[in-house]
């Protein structure tokens, strides 16, 4: 263990120790190391009480360290079993929750895979895919991420730094998503008649590969790590009729958006369109790891030994999962209701901060799954990743907790269960750390 150094907090000597020892990740400026939370509250070792606007990487949908009876169902599995070798040999629990699991998705769908995370989800849907329909390439969308292993890092295009010295990934071709902020195209919806589906017809499907070797297209209903992006409301029917028309599959990563988030169970649903093989995992697994891939059942299946795991369909994870289906069984309609009121309560601030302050270019995002864009102005869209800095530091310092994401939007992800009260008292925090930000910076000019 590292020497505690005298003078120093008790986080930034855990810090110290941390960067002694750990590999570097992904972590956040500011000197934040959690101890305990509950509800929308999060407490660090210094016992400094932050309202949670980040869910933990959208992981407590239902509140910080999940509801009691989640825990107590965890507790009561870990100490009867905890690991059964689930494709090995057979368990009920997972069997019982996969099978309340499709009752919420869309009709035919029947074939569930369990793993660890949102990138095994990927990989094993990746792979289906292939298996499925017998072709090699996959499509995939600039600004997505799908994961860091082998198979959802080729998917993934979010930043390149995430893939450096991994490469070649040659079966993954990527194409525009639609950031209608930021149009590649330089074109306006809806004027632009999807000049991003034509792309896709015009170029990869005819000048780079046949349309006949394509598998799949995975993509994420609205972009996650690429910024919070929102398609048009008809993007994903127009895509899917170019799918269909090749028996290309499309396979929807749900792992951020999922699980009532956008106040729907699948995040697709907001866009009318069913895919055919969709992931899951963060919030699923109510705070611990779990991964799944659902597969519509004329599918078919795939060759025994062609995938499995290990620790896939963990009982005490599948418990603490059920107990947390089960709760959104019994009040999926108040929640569904409840995370669009919230929504559009939040989405009414942040609407309005962007016509108050210079620096905030844009505001976006459906249910709770939210980001506020902040530019160097208005008219030069210029991404500003230090200004969001700024804000977030700011933010953190009077008790607010957030993420970033893309390059230079800040996400708006609190537990689904926090209340309005909780919910304006965060965006309080938030606004009046942008409008001290855009105070400085167009003072001094």
């Amino acid at each position: 263990m590292a020497r505690v150094r005298k003078g120093k907090s008790k986080s930034e000597n855990i810090i110290a120790r941390d960067h002694a020892v750990m590999i570097k990740t992904t972590r956040e400026p500011y000197n934040f190391v959690a101890e305990n939370g509950a509800d929308e509250f999060v407490y660090d070792v210094e016992g400094r009480k932050f309202i949670d606007f980040s869910s933990f990487i959208s992981v407590y949908n239902f509140g910080v360290n999940s509801s009691e009876a989640v825990r107590k169902a965890i507790a009561d599995q870990s100490s009867k079993l905890m690991h059964s070798a689930f494709t090995d040999f057979y368990a009920e629990l997972p069997v019982h929750f996969a099978e309340s699991l499709i009752k919420f998705m869309p009709a035919g769908f029947g074939r569930i895979f369990f793993s660890n995370s949102g990138t095994e989800a990927n990989e094993a849907a990746l792979k289906f895919s292939k298996l499925f329909t017998k072709r090699n390439y996959v499509l995939a969308f600039y600004g997505g991420f799908h994961g860091r292993t082998k198979g959802a890092l080729a998917l993934t295009a979010s930043k390149s730094v995430q893939r450096a010295y991994n490469g070649p990934f040659p079966d993954v071709i990527h194409v525009p998503f639609p950031y209608c902020y930021r149009c590649p195209f330089k074109q306006s919806y809806p004027d632009c008649g999807f000049a991003c589906i034509d792309y896709i017809r015009k170029y990869p499907l005819s000048k780079e590969v046949d349309p006949k070797e394509v598998a799949a297209l995975v993509t994420e209903p609205i972009q996650g790590e690429g910024g919070y992006i929102v398609p048009p409301k008809d993007y994903f029917k127009e895509l899917k009729k170019v799918l269909d028309e090749h028996s290309i599959l499309m396979v929807s990563d749900e792992v951020q958006a999922g699980y009532m988030r956008t106040g729907k169970f699948l995040a697709m649903d907001n866009f009318g369109v069913k895919a055919d093989i969709y992931t899951m995992a963060k919030s699923i697994g109510a705070g611990l790891p779990l991964g799944v891939t659902i597969v519509d059942k004329r599918l078919g299946n795939i060759p025994e030994g062609a995938h499995a795991n290990t620790f896939g369909g963990n009982l005490a994870v599948i418990a603490g999962a059920q107990a947390q289906l089960d709760h959104i069984t019994r009040n999926k309609a108040r929640i569904e209701s409840e995370v669009k009121a919230k929504g559009r309560t939040a989405m009414k601030r942040m609407e309005q901060m962007r016509e108050d302050y210079e620096i905030v270019g844009d505001a976006r995002g459906i249910g709770m799954m939210l980001a506020i864009e902040i530019v160097k102005d208005k008219e030069s869209k210029e991404p500003a990743p230090k200004l969001r800095e700024k804000i977030m530091m700011e933010s953190f310092a009077n008790g607010l907790l957030m993420l970033p994401t893309g390059e230079s939007a800040i996400r708006i992800i609190p537990p689904l269960t926090i209340t309005e009260r909780s919910l304006s008292k965060g965006f309080d925090i938030l606004e009046r750390a942008i409008a001290k930000i855009n105070a400085e910076t167009f003072h001094k000019k």
